[in-house]
């Protein structure tokens, strides 16, 4: 490889190690805020919401509400069950259960 990519790749290195270093050096010196720990704890949340929506509402690339879409039935039958019962394990269980039942009794949703 030419100097000048390994000497780029090595900067960039730097840069990324510093930056990271850099935040947490900030907070052990003063700690986290108050308001940016309580915005962090909103993170997973949105996290979850980004990875889950889109799974159960797009198909093909086309929004798909209605009631022939198994994957949102079941997504809404399992946040039922999770608001319930409060218990992952339950919760994916039926989910997962919704999700068959319904491919099995109206055929693979398109």
């Amino acid at each position: 490889m030419r100097t000048e990519v390994m000497l780029m790749i090595a900067a960039m290195g730097a840069v990324t190690y510093l930056s990271r270093i850099a935040g947490f050096a900030l907070v052990r010196a003063f700690g986290v805020p108050p308001l940016l720990a309580r915005w962090l704890t909103y993170v997973p949340v949105g996290i979850l919401t980004a990875l889950i929506v889109p799974a159960l509402l797009i198909r093909d690339g086309q929004l798909h509400v209605g009631l022939n879409n198994h994957y949102l039935v079941a997504g809404a039958i399992a946040a039922v069950v999770a608001y319930k019962t409060r218990n992952v394990l339950i919760t994916v269980g039926i989910g997962l259960t919704a999700v068959l039942a319904l491919q099995l009794l109206g055929g693979v949703p398109g």
